[in-house]
């Protein structure tokens, strides 16, 4: 046991007179030493009920035979801290999560460890340490909140961003802010929370439903204690996290985000994590495999379907039952419950099993569209790439030219929509927001949500180095690199300029002669943002958006 380092043999007895302070007694000490990573917070919704999330898990370590310990990790709530200075350190606390982790299990040796994330980067900064610390791991989401209602309609927090774009009273807007996030849980669409719990799922670290499961539901706390369970057979198996962090597991992965149109986000924090893993992974790598997956689902903010009706649907391994049928699925690659064919032979068949509910899940014969539901572009202005959902652009949106309507920084765009300075055949450009540039990659939930919200998502696109929102949706193509703080054409654009997105032909185009750029360039003094603390830390410390946005590795190695 790894935990004998500090409590085995004469010299351990300091270490074993500190743990019996905890109240841990002699036939304990024999046992398996468990950690409980808990994400539990009281002002995250997606983290308020992750209390009793881990009670149920360490009940399931106990009823299994090991001693759990539990402790915390910080967490921003996207929601919370979108468009103010908030949102620069939500990518970043990424990084921190992982290395606090990794502070924690190398100081305190314990013997395997099961996480609960529910947010945004707390998911793929908790695989990050996983795949660092490489002990038989095993991960439970808090789930999902339900969908919330207005009149008829089904709503959740992208309809709230929405809604402030549109010519509502005082009390309908009153009625979203009541009604449209009705319960605990990561948000009720395929944002980036409930995205990277599904693929945690899907590259096979958690049980099945953990990714799509309710938040309140009974089966969220049964499957909570199955876990608790599940970790000590992993841990007797002696089963690894890099064990099921293959690069087939990826690919499995990467194909249920392309299945399930997730949120752009997931690239960046998947190519993050392969990186941890020692898995060599690219933005071309990605692409080939939205080239051949099809789309199967297509959830909110893209459609009014939600979480709770693709888990009615037999969820993520539903998906992944579909997908073997056209061969998509490395189906011998280890999970925490057995072999990945295993776990997907037994689901139910896919369409939505609640009578008058939408379908979520389209069967590979008839899929909402033939690739997946990102894609990767290049161009001038992204010569080393750019992600755009585009599961959730408009038909009419995929293949444009238009005129650059020039921002450094979002508020002024958001200003500028909600002033009614964007036209029809504009395309909003918002720099300076990239890792470095930001700092910290803001998410761009607010201007695009006002274009939404101004009727404008079918006539008007936007760019930016910086990234979206889960819950965005149209034409909205973000992580370009190189940014413009690292001298990124997307730092040269003026308005007028006029740019070509061309989505199905992978195109971004700034369309200028390169004489002209050439001495705007010579002219141009880029920006570079003034701050401090963790945040100026990280500004000087991450890469490009195009390999993760992670720390330097020479920084961590020195």
């Amino acid at each position: 046991m790894r935990s004998n380092k500090m409590k085995e043999g004469a010299s351990r007895l300091p270490h074993r007179a500190l743990l019996k302070s905890l109240g841990i007694t002699d036939s304990e000490m024999k046992k398996p030493f468990i950690a409980v990573i808990n994400a539990a917070s009281e002002y995250v919704p997606g983290h308020t009920h992750l209390h009793e999330i881990s009670r149920a898990v360490k009940d399931g370590i106990r009823n299994a035979g090991g001693v759990p310990f539990e402790f915390f990790t910080i967490g921003v709530c996207d929601g919370l801290a979108m468009n103010h200075e908030g949102m620069r350190y939500s990518l970043c606390s990424r990084e921190l999560i992982a290395d606090s982790i990794e502070v924690m299990l190398k100081a305190h040796p314990l013997d395997a460890a099961v996480f609960i994330p529910n947010c945004d980067k707390i998911v793929p900064g908790m695989l990050m340490a996983a795949a660092r610390l490489n002990l038989p791991s095993v991960f439970v989401s808090g789930g999902p909140m339900l969908a919330g209602n207005i009149g008829k309609a089904r709503v959740n927090l992208s309809e709230t961003f929405e809604a402030l774009g549109k010519k509502l009273s005082d009390s309908e807007l009153l009625d979203f802010e009541n009604n449209a996030c009705p319960t605990c849980g990561s948000c009720a669409g395929m944002y980036t929370a409930n995205s990277m719990n599904c693929l945690t799922e899907a590259i096979g670290l958690a049980m099945p439903g953990s990714g799509t499961e309710p938040a309140v539901t009974a089966a969220r706390r049964r499957l909570a204690k199955e876990t608790g369970e599940l970790i000590m057979e992993i841990y007797e198996k002696n089963i690894c996290a890099l064990d099921i962090m293959t690069r087939a597991n990826f690919d499995n992965a990467l194909t249920v985000d392309m299945a399930i149109g997730a949120s752009s986000n997931t690239i960046l924090h998947i190519l993050a994590i392969a990186q941890e893993a020692g898995v060599n992974l690219t933005l071309d790598d990605i692409e080939i495999i939205g080239r051949k997956t099809p789309q199967l689902c297509k959830l909110n903010p893209a459609s009014d379907i939600f979480i709770e009706d693709l888990n009615a649907a037999g969820g993520i391994c539903a998906v992944m039952s579909e997908l073997k049928k056209a061969g998509l699925i490395n189906l011998n690659e280890l999970t925490v419950t057995g072999k990945q064919e295993e776990r997907i032979k037994n689901v139910r068949n896919a369409g939505c099993a609640v009578p008058g509910a939408p379908q979520a899940i389209r069967s590979i014969e008839d899929p909402f569209r033939k690739d997946g539901g990102i894609a990767i572009l290049k161009g001038n202005l992204a010569e080393k790439g750019a992600v755009v959902k585009q599961g959730a652009v408009l038909p009419e949106m995929m293949s444009i030219t238009g005129t650059a309507k020039v921002f450094d920084g979002e508020q002024a765009a958001v200003d500028a929509i909600m002033n009614d300075e964007v036209k029809a055949g504009d395309i909003v450009v918002i720099r300076y927001e990239g890792p470095k540039g930001g700092p910290g990659m803001p998410e761009m939930l607010a201007p695009t949500a006002a274009i939404v919200g101004k009727g404008l998502d079918g006539a008007v696109a936007l760019i930016t180095d910086g990234r979206f929102s889960g819950a965005s949706r149209g034409a909205a193509v973000g992580h370009i690199a190189p940014e413009a703080a690292a001298g990124g054409l997307i730092a040269y654009v003026q308005s007028g300029d006029k740019i070509s997105v061309d989505i199905p032909n992978r195109k971004l185009e700034l369309l200028v002669d390169e004489n002209i750029i050439e001495e705007r360039r010579k002219s141009t003094v880029l920006k570079t943002a003034d701050v401090g603390g963790y945040l100026g830390r990280y500004a000087r410390l991450t890469t490009s958006a195009d390999i993760g946005a992670v720390f330097k590795q020479y920084e961590r190695e020195t």
